[in-house]
């Protein structure tokens, strides 16, 4: 029963870090303005990473006994990413990097708290992943204390 919660919460976090991937792209590329260029920069140095974590995700969750879902069967969350109408409002997209930040971290927590005493090594896994992304809402926390200026 443990093992099947935790799939479950592997296959959540799967489906955020491959939302994340499409946001970053979108906002790497839709950005305009000369205030913009660090962040573009910084979103699409990230894809590969978030990627990354997909893929380990997605590694996991074959190796627990699950099945890795398909693009019809993920939620999709991110509402504060989507694509602007204001194309220069900078500050908004490092607002929705924040908020993806966040929630990457707090399901990262989740999965800890369910592998805790049933599967240390999906636990060491996800803690190494929650590092990477607090190391980035860090970094986007102080873009936005700059941007905010």
């Amino acid at each position: 029963m443990a093992q099947d919660n935790i799939i479950e919460e592997l296959k959540t976090a799967y489906a955020m870090e491959l939302e994340t991937v499409q946001n970053y792209i979108a906002a790497s590329v839709n950005l305009d303005g000369v205030r913009s260029d660090v962040i573009k920069k910084a979103l699409a140095a990230d894809i590969a990473t978030e990627l990354m974590h997909a893929q380990t995700l997605a590694g996991r969750i074959k190796t627990l006994g699950g099945s890795v879902p398909g693009s019809m069967a993920l939620p999709r969350n991110q509402r504060s990413l989507q694509p602007l109408a204001d194309t220069t409002d900078v500050v908004a997209v490092i607002k929705g990097v924040i908020d993806a930040e966040e929630g990457a971290i707090g399901q990262y927590n989740k999965i800890i708290r369910a592998c805790e005493g049933t599967d240390y090594v999906t636990q060491d896994m996800v803690i190494g992943l929650l590092g990477g992304e607090e190391e980035h809402r860090r970094e986007f926390l102080g873009f936005l204390k700059e941007y905010e200026k």
